[in-house]
């Protein structure tokens, strides 16, 4: 380009003007896109190229020529730098934007476009970054100051306020948003290559976060609100216009970064809430906290869905976790001592579920487990203790067990999924295995069984060894395999939970014994089966069924014999008779004989001889209460088989005799000579059950010295083949007490060896060490009492098998 000075001092043949384009007299303001406006000189005269021309020809024609004069057109006064006038230009903008209400003067100078295309030019041309910034926090600082002016000079009250509150945020952050786009060079270039400067939106957001949200009296009216709603929703829920404005102002709270504070207000008035009702209604629902219960079961389900309508996902387990802990605060002990026992007796067991979980959430699953615990050694101390329904003893333990066990399995920690939405099913392509139950609950059960037994010593045992004999005796029937067995471990089940073993170690051998006697067992395979698993899983000295059955398979092999030696036509086959050994069987020798028919006695005679021939030197004692005989009778009915014990037979053959007429009582127990309580229970058994062979007089239940006892001919039954309940198949209350009495004299005697065994080996002991001792020695059979083991000592030093020290009263020592 040639320099204007140059042009100044050019000779008259120089061609310099010809150099320059013809130029643009004047241009408006730039937009942004060209550079700044400018004049241009011009000359005066000619002094375009078709001027410059006619010169060079006029001078070439020798025309005169001289200096050229130069004229410059144009006003060059001072005029403000196009700079200022876009940031007035964009500070008007800005305001205008920042305006929510506008008045009629409020109008934008310029499209969005120019506003770009301003900005663009202040920060990359005229280079005035500085300025914009402090211009659009000035603004910025000004428009948030009306806003919060208007915050706090309204009238408006909770949740009218509150969504005055959210509308002013949303409009101011939209607000923001318009400026973010149109200022683009602010945030891409200027607050880039400018240190220590935020981008607009974070610059607009602290300064809301110290004018607005920094401002005690909108902080303070817009948690009223909350509270107000809150208190509001948990009285009288449903208003779901409010309901939708929370959601909207905790968005407005995450996106300012101010959630933090008010969740942790919203936990508090919650908590301050639930602290305060939770003391109410316990008083108010003092007599019904199953109703205390449930609406506190309520209130959480309430709170939770709450918290998942109005607040962020991961809020509801802290709002649950505070919910539950005011609630359940002081009250969990009174709840579960007070609801869990009917709860189990109306077998509610999804409460119960609800229950576990929601106390496991607060720490408070002790407080239940001592309730179950207690609830479950109360029922079976009560049951029993029961001695008017002795005979249920076991099958209402059994029932109790079984719900006591349903109940465990509904008491399991519920899942860790804090991820899972709780109000959603949750779906699975596999199938889980049911989850286990807590072992704290089952371990209370067996120790409150184990406790519960101790309630009425020696008795349990004795009727779990009677149920079984019952079972056993009543058979399977239409049950399978599998169930009878399962019937049959559920008694055993309980026998885990007593200390007597040695009760139901000789309970269960005499009634065995009887079973197979009198052939009124299930199954000998069954029976087996159970000796197995008592001498396995329960008792190792259970091991007395081994030589029981080995007698009787002897006996039956010896009978074949017996009767293969007899005639076809001899009465002798239909004789039956056990050998059994007096060490391997529960029975004493039999005290008194009985007068037997001539020709039973023929028999039994027989046999005897048969049997001396056989085993010389061995004896053989009959015992007849365990007999049993089949007779043929005549009624009116017809010709019926009656089978009967073997007294039962005595008794009724008497009557072949006597027919028409009556035998009194005296004359049948002197014709007889059956044991008097033994002739008792048989002609009950006859006259006074539900099948009667026999007529007594008077009528009566007891059987006196002065009944008389006639012939019944209109029996009837519609079996041929009748079968007389004998009370010999059970165990009558004398034999039981004799049985006690037996275990007890046997318990001395085991304490004693047990005793003088500890002693010959230590030599001295004090009386804290032998007691332990001694329990530890004898605990396999039964847990003896302390006072019966101090006896036991005081009997050995009396027996001189122990001394008491000269120098120490409480430390004995053996005697050799």
């Amino acid at each position: 380009m040639t320099s204007v000075f140059l042009l100044l001092s050019l000779p008259q043949t120089s061609n310099g003007f010809t150099e320059f384009r013809p130029t643009v007299i004047e241009t408006s303001i730039d937009d942004g896109l060209a550079s700044p406006p400018r004049k241009v000189a011009r000359l005066a005269d000619d002094s375009d190229s078709a001027s410059a021309s006619r010169s060079k020809s006029s001078s070439i024609a020798g025309k005169p020529v001289g200096p050229i004069q130069i004229q410059v057109v144009g006003n060059y006064e001072n005029k403000p730098a196009a700079g200022d006038k876009q940031l007035a230009l964009l500070r008007r903008c800005i305001r205008t934007i920042l305006t929510r209400m506008p008045g009629p003067d409020d109008t934008m100078p310029t499209t969005y476009e120019g506003i770009y295309n301003a900005c663009r030019s202040i920060i990359t041309v005229a280079n005035l970054g500085d300025d914009l910034y402090n211009i659009l926090r000035i603004e910025l600082e000004q428009s948030i100051g009306r806003l919060s002016r208007a915050l706090t000079d309204s009238t408006e009250k909770d949740m009218a306020w509150i969504t005055s509150f959210t509308k002013a945020l949303a409009w101011f952050e939209r607000q923001i948003d318009l400026l973010k786009s149109l200022l683009t060079y602010v945030d891409q270039v200027y607050v880039i290559q400018t240190k220590n400067i935020t981008h607009v939106s974070d610059l607009a957001y602290r300064l809301i976060s110290d004018r607005i949200f920094g401002h005690s009296q909108i902080v303070e009216r817009y948690r009223n609100g909350v509270k107000e709603w809150l208190n509001s929703e948990r009285k009288n829920p449903g208003d779901p216009y409010q309901e939708r404005i929370i959601p909207t102002l905790v968005e407005h709270l995450l996106r300012h970064k101010q959630y933090s504070a008010f969740e942790e207000y919203y936990i508090s008035i919650t908590r301050e809430f639930y602290v305060a009702e939770s003391e109410e209604q316990a008083e108010l629902l003092k007599d019904r906290p199953k109703k205390f219960f449930t609406h506190a079961r309520n209130r959480i389900d309430a709170e939770v869905r709450r918290s998942l309508d109005v607040l962020p996902f991961e809020a509801y387990i802290l709002v649950r976790e505070v919910t539950e802990k005011a609630l359940w605060s002081g009250k969990a002990e009174w709840l579960a001592d007070s609801t869990l026992a009917s709860y189990m007796h109306d077998e509610d067991f999804e409460t119960l579920h609800a229950m576990y979980t929601l106390f496991a959430r607060v720490g408070a699953t002790d407080y239940m487990l001592a309730a179950f615990r207690n609830h479950v050694r109360v029922t079976v101390a009560k049951i029993v203790n029961d001695a008017d329904r002795d005979d249920e003893m076991v099958q209402r333990l059994l029932d109790f067990k079984a719900l006591a066990d349903k109940a465990i399995s509904f008491i399991y920690p519920p899942p860790i999924s804090p991820d899972v939405n709780p109000t959603l099913p949750t779906a699975s392509t596999s199938q889980l295995s049911p989850p286990l139950p807590d072992k704290e609950f089952i371990y209370a059960l067996t120790d409150a069984f184990s406790i519960g037994f101790k309630a009425r010593r020696n008795k349990p045992a004795e009727m779990i060894a009677k149920y079984l004999d019952k079972v056993m005796r009543k058979g399977q029937g239409a049950n399978s395999d599998a169930h009878f067995q399962a019937i049959l471990d559920g008694a055993l089940g309980l026998y885990r939970f007593t200390d007597d073993k040695d009760v139901f170690r000789t309970f269960y051998h005499r009634a065995l014994a009887k079973r197979l006697l009198l052939e009124k067992t299930a199954s000998d395979d069954f029976e087996k089966r159970i000796l197995k698993k008592l001498k396995e899983n329960y008792d190792p000295d259970f091991g007395m069924g081994e030589d029981m059955f080995k007698d009787l398979a002897l006996s039956r092999d010896s009978m074949r014999d017996y009767h293969a030696r007899l005639p076809e036509d001899s009465p002798g086959h239909d004789l039956t008779a056990m050998v059994l050994q007096r060490s391997a069987w529960p029975f004493a020798a039999q005290q008194h004989v009985v007068d037997l028919p001539p020709n039973m006695q023929d028999q039994l005679t027989a046999y005897s001889d048969y049997y001396k021939s056989k085993h010389s030197g061995r004896v053989l004692d009959w015992n007849h209460s365990l007999g049993t005989a089949t007779l043929k009778a005549r009624f009116k009915a017809g010709v019926k088989e009656l089978s009967v014990s073997l007294y039962q037979a005595v008794v009724l053959l008497l009557f072949n005799d006597h027919e028409a007429d009556g035998i009194p009582f005296l004359d049948i127990k002197e014709q007889t000579s059956i044991d008097d309580a033994e002739l008792r229970r048989t002609l009950q058994s006859l006259a006074c059950g539900k099948k009667k062979i026999l007529k007594k007089l008077p009528v009566g239940r007891d059987v006196d010295d002065s009944d008389i006892f006639k012939f019944n001919p209109d029996f009837d039954d519609p079996r041929a083949k009748v079968h007389i309940n004998s009370i010999q198949a059970k165990v009558s209350p004398e034999e039981s007490k004799r049985t006690n009495r037996s275990i007890e004299d046997d318990r001395k005697f085991t304490l004693d060896a047990a005793i003088v065994r500890i002693m010959k080996a230590r030599k001295e002991m004090n009386y804290e060490h032998l007691k332990a001792a001694t329990i530890d020695a004898v605990k396999s059979h039964f847990v003896p009492q302390v006072d019966m083991i101090k006896r036991r000592i005081d009997a050995l030093v009396e027996t001189e098998y122990l001394e008491r020290s000269s120098t120490d009263k409480n430390t004995y020592m053996y005697v050799a």
